[in-house]
């Protein structure tokens, strides 16, 4: 009989498949842990049917000793389980400190080979602890709701590449036991038991510390959170994309958005619009500070000056707050 762990995992990979056509390319981010490995697997058993060619990246930090070689123990096991292989060696720079540098480096190198690769979809191997771990940081941060809404089973960027994770709904025991069941031997990164790791402080502390004072079912709640804060996400993004047509209108060096449109919105939609149209114009995020200032040349118009922004300044011009570019940055 077919592991339960097995079919678990093939059952999610399947559906994060499906809407892919036959005869597509993906690839597997692979660092050889317990989940992205047993989604390896999976994923070479489900494409089989259909004929999709599967392709794995395994991206060496150089964080590590033997960082190489260990790279190459997961490159083997992709092609021992049917899978081309590729191995990444990538610079890891010091933005935002050794966990975000890291990240950043490796989905750089994930979408440079999504596209030598003429992938459809990555997968990636995030599993619901990671979900409730990235919830929680967030509210440590105190982001807004979009960050609190989590990782995104499916998404797509903007340059393309389409993100899948289908093991979002699977808790990482499960990926374990599946790997015990199909004989696959995955590696223990040292970095994920190191407390200097926020994230590895909110998996060996905060959680359990959680569960035990509030009771089991804690990443699943937070699981549940962040999908329910994408659901209105995904309707807020609805709305602003049917609104700001009507509301915007060209200026000198940026963009000009109406008051009266901004002030007859409630208060989470005006502030996700003025968000949305920085970001689109200048590509750039306000914090939620900056978006409350700008916001207040519409509800508390005073006659104050223009508002410094990263990239732009916003001021209230008549019937307009004028967002335009600093030292020749725009749209």
């Amino acid at each position: 009989m077919l592991d339960p762990a097995v079919a678990a995992v093939r059952l999610a990979v399947r559906s994060a498949l499906a809407p892919l056509p036959d005869g597509a390319t993906v690839l597997v981010a692979l660092s050889g842990g317990a989940d992205s490995l047993a989604l390896a697997a999976a994923t070479a058993h489900e494409a089989r049917a259909r004929g999709i060619r599967v392709g794995s990246v395994t991206v060496d930090h150089g964080l590590q000793d033997g960082s190489h070689e260990i790279a190459l123990r997961a490159a083997r096991q992709a092609a021992g389980l049917g899978i081309d292989p590729i191995v990444v060696r990538v610079e890891v720079g010091a933005d935002g400190g050794p966990e975000a540098a890291a990240r950043a480096a490796r989905y750089a190198a994930l979408r440079d080979a999504a596209a030598d690769a003429g992938a459809e979809a990555v997968l990636l191997g995030h599993t619901l602890d990671d979900q409730a771990e990235t919830v929680l940081l967030g509210l440590a941060r105190g982001a807004g709701s979009g960050s609190l809404a989590g990782m995104s089973p499916a998404r797509q960027d903007d340059r393309g590449v389409r993100w899948l994770r289908p093991l979002l709904g699977l808790r990482r025991p499960v990926t374990r036991d599946a790997c015990a069941a199909a004989g696959l031997d995955p590696w223990d990164d040292p970095h994920n038991s190191e407390p200097r790791f926020s994230r590895v402080r909110v998996r060996e502390r905060v959680l359990p510390l959680l569960e035990a004072e509030l009771g089991p079912g804690i990443a699943e709640a937070l699981a549940r959170t962040a999908e329910q804060l994408r659901e209105d996400a995904e309707a807020f993004a609805e709305m602003i994309e049917e609104t700001i047509e009507d509301i915007v209108e060209p200026a000198e060096a940026g963009i000009a958005v109406s008051v009266a449109a901004l002030a007859a919105n409630p208060a989470a939609l005006r502030n996700r619009i003025i968000r949305h149209v920085v970001q689109s114009e200048f590509g750039v995020a306000l914090t939620r500070t900056q978006t409350l200032e700008v916001a207040r040349l519409v509800t508390d118009w005073r006659g104050q000056g223009p508002i410094d922004l990263p990239a732009c300044t916003a001021a209230r011009r008549g019937a307009l707050v004028v967002f335009a570019a600093r030292d020749g940055v725009g749209g």
